[in-house]
């Protein structure tokens, strides 16, 4: 089968059923797993946003969501070369990636038995049903079952842990998650429920809700024990960049996290942005933060930096 993902976390679930070999397409920003290095792509970014500042993406992202209009574009022609038999796209963000319609409108141009299908979900038991769709189109439904059965015994390891540590007198921590930086904003989505399952409670974010726009003075009123930023599709390093160029609210050591020291910095794009196979790294990752001594080593390297 030939396969163009338009997700970064759907290339990644490809790869993790054994179907690297069968992509013909990805986008620009599929940067994982390693293997994926010079597959064709398929799409490119409409704006120049390597150098921006949070709030001047925030502003291009508003823009786009007024206009309906993505932050991407679509290469039909590297489309047509790929020819693909499968894609797959998604609908719950209309500016994060090429929107469903025009991804379909492509397709249907091309060859009317192209199949497009659309991957968004809303929670971990939401990715996991993800990884068996893309299974269960690419014939790989018993591949697809070995994967989800592995990231559910590494999440159940995870909330055994944090049920120990709690029956023995451990406090969970209230925490902010922070999905971007300028302005702020609540995680949403499947991150307070990575948060929930690491052993903490997220203050301001939903379960299964979109990320909201919030304020520092929020933050404030909440006063979490822990600060987690994990801005939407930055890297360790584009993130702590990102951070440099915020503004610290005028309140800011005024905050209990600051106080103490628990202001943590994590690759939101690795780990807590993409639904993919990663978000049980991501759990662990919490897991190391929230609870140094129970949760030892439970990191990826080089997932987290503190920072003030």
């Amino acid at each position: 089968m030939r396969i163009v993902s338009l997700l970064p976390s759907a290339t990644e679930i490809v790869c993790a059923l054994g179907l690297g070999d069968e992509l013909v397409g990805i986008t620009h920003e599929c940067d994982w797993p390693p293997e994926i290095a010079g597959t064709p792509v398929m799409t490119r970014s409409v704006h120049e946003m390597a150098a921006a500042s949070s709030r001047e993406i925030h502003r291009l992202v508003e823009r786009s969501i007024h206009g309906g209009s993505s932050l991407y574009a679509l290469d039909e022609a590297a489309m047509a070369a790929a020819q693909p038999d499968l894609i797959l796209t998604q609908e719950l963000c209309t500016v994060c990636a090429v929107g469903y319609r025009e991804v379909n409108e492509v397709a249907r141009r091309l060859d009317a038995e192209i199949a497009v299908v659309s991957l968004e979900p809303t929670s971990l038991e939401g990715i996991f049903n993800t990884i068996a769709t893309v299974g269960a189109m690419t014939d790989a439904e018993d591949e697809a079952v070995e994967v989800v059965g592995g990231l559910r015994e590494r999440l159940g390891r995870v909330e055994t842990r944090v049920a120990q540590r709690r029956d023995a007198g451990r406090t969970p921590l209230r925490v902010v998650g922070l999905e971007w930086l300028d302005p702020p904003f609540a995680v949403g989505h499947w991150v307070p429920e990575q948060i929930r399952r690491a052993g903490a409670w997220d203050l301001l974010g939903a379960e299964g809700g979109r990320s909201v726009e919030t304020s520092w003075d929020a933050v404030l009123d909440v006063d979490p024990e822990m600060l987690i930023l994990m801005p939407c599709g930055f890297h360790l390093d584009d993130g702590r960049d990102s951070w440099a160029r915020t503004p610290r609210p005028g309140s800011w050591d005024g905050l209990a996290a600051v106080r103490d020291g628990q202001v943590f910095l994590v690759d939101g794009s690795a780990y807590f942005s993409r639904p993919g196979p990663r978000v049980i790294d991501g759990v662990e990752l919490l897991a190391e933060l929230f609870d140094p001594e129970g949760a030892a080593a439970s990191a990826p390297f080089g997932s987290w930096i503190r920072v003030d």
